[in-house]
């Protein structure tokens, strides 16, 4: 999120969003709900979930820099006449504070979802973007019903472009996020299976995907991916909400934005496309065919903002991988240094394939490895055995050499694994950390993937603690 060099809240507004009452003035140069994450000058919200009430924390907030508080009941804090915000219900007084902010935006807002590559597509279009103009943008992946308003609640009322990420994993759940943010532009990056365990097939979840399209504001545009099936279903959705204009993006022939030729390299690739604004031809700092496609998109969307898609395409040259989703640490060891790429964040049946595909693409010594380490995939439901042994033949065509794997669901794939490809099945990440670390050699290409709950990011750590060169204490 870019930070407002001007007070973004103040105590009246903040009051006026609310309905709440204020005991002091203060004035805010942002909003957060984290003391781990607070900066000085900012508005805590304290938020009340299952396991930690935010009220107590409220003293810790004002010592590392807080200017004032919203709370629904006082908190003991260490001085009486701290600013504080009352308000009924914290949740509810974000969401309200996100509203408020949205209201009195004045740039155009581009709301992002898709079964995968929303993050990655966000912040692409966050750093293209704001090489034509000042943009705000969601950080990391708060999507949700909490991270959307807080989101919102952030923005920078003096940016041209607000570009938020959306989420979601039940029928429903976009509804609402979607009316708060009432988007200029809605895109959808694609429609895979993931979630499965609460949708019966991809046709549900493009229903559940073109929520999107119900808080879009009048005259607002649609962006869809044009290579799925899925996409006749998009298009009549976005119709029957009234999109002013429909842009699709992909490999289609009927794609507006078109990939006709590209080249994937060890780092990135190298796209020819045909756009309404003429042939591009363009780099783009991460690799994977997902990221050629992810990238006619951010182009197609820059369009349907109205910016300049020509400088856009050149500025795709900084587009690298957030942060645990392809991220690339060269690791010095003794004797040598091995490759790390680092998918922990999330993982669905697609994202996967996605990532088996970059590692394929890279090269390797006749005496160095291609190594998967791969933990479950998450909230498949019944289908979870089936889908993860048809990984097996998508780690065989990738090229990979040997496979460590974590979690009970793993071990389906590792039935199904050909002798030669078995490296080691452990049931948590922490276990299989230690025995990955032991087995890693110079000239290795490693690549870690695994959902969330899968707690991959522990073998991260571990294999980059490996780095001889690396601080004590490095992130």
């Amino acid at each position: 999120m870019m930070k407002s060099q001007t007070p973004l809240w103040t105590s009246a507004q903040a009051a006026k969003a609310t309905r709440g009452d204020v005991t002091q003035g203060f004035v805010a140069t942002g909003v957060s709900i984290n003391t781990r994450t607070l900066k000085p000058g900012d508005l805590f919200v304290a938020l009340v979930g299952p396991k930690i009430d935010g009220h107590d924390h409220v003293a810790k907030a004002f010592e590392l820099g807080a200017v004032a508080a919203v709370v629904s009941h006082r908190p003991p804090v260490f001085d009486p006449d701290t600013p504080l915000l009352m308000v009924e219900d914290t949740m509810q007084a974000l969401e309200d504070l996100g509203v408020y902010a949205r209201k009195n935006f004045k740039g155009q807002v581009i709301a992002v979802t898709g079964s995968v590559g929303k993050t990655g597509t966000k912040e692409a279009l966050n750093i293209v973007l704001r090489d034509q103009a000042k943009t705000t943008a969601s950080i990391g992946s708060h999507n949700n019903h909490w991270g959307l308003p807080l989101s919102l609640a952030r923005m920078d009322r003096e940016a041209r472009y607000g570009v938020m990420e959306l989420g979601m994993n039940h029928p429903g759940e976009l509804i609402p996020l979607s009316k708060m943010t009432q988007p200029d532009v809605c895109m959808i990056t694609t429609v895979q299976a993931a979630h499965t365990e609460f949708f019966a097939n991809t046709t549900e979840i493009a229903k559940a995907k073109a929520e999107i399209f119900q808080g879009a504001k009048p005259d607002w545009k649609a962006v869809i991916n044009a290579d799925i099936s899925e996409t006749i279903q998009l298009k009549q959705a976005a119709r029957d909400h009234k999109a002013a204009e429909i842009i699709t993006f992909g490999e289609s022939i009927n794609a507006d934005f078109r990939v006709v030729v590209f080249k994937m390299e060890e780092q990135g690739s190298t796209i020819t496309a045909l756009t309404p604004i003429g042939p591009l031809r363009y780099y783009i700092a991460s690799p994977g065919r997902h990221w050629v496609l992810n990238s006619l998109g951010v182009l197609a969307a820059v369009h349907a903002l109205g910016g300049d898609v020509r400088q856009a395409a050149e500025s795709l040259s900084k587009v690298t991988p957030p942060k645990s989703r392809g991220e690339r640490f060269d690791v010095q060891l003794k004797d040598g240094t091995f490759a790390l790429i680092d998918e922990s964040y999330n993982a669905s049946p697609a994202a996967v394939g996605a990532a088996l595909a970059v590692l394929g693409a890279q090269p390797v010594a006749s005496s160095s490895r291609r190594i998967a380490v791969l933990g479950d995939m998450l909230e498949l439901g019944e289908d979870t055995p089936q889908i993860h042994r048809d990984l097996g033949e998508v780690l065989i065509s990738s090229g990979v050499d040997t496979v460590y794997l974590a979690g009970e669901a793993m071990q389906h794939l590792w039935d199904a694994l050909p002798k030669k490809m078995q490296g080691h099945h452990c049931q948590t990440s922490k276990q299989l950390a230690d025995v990955v670390k032991a087995k890693i050699r110079p000239g290795d290409v490693v690549m870690v993937k695994g959902s969330a709950g899968s707690k991959m990011d522990v073998v991260v750590k571990k294999l980059r603690a490996l780095d001889k060169t690396r601080k004590k204490g490095e992130g």
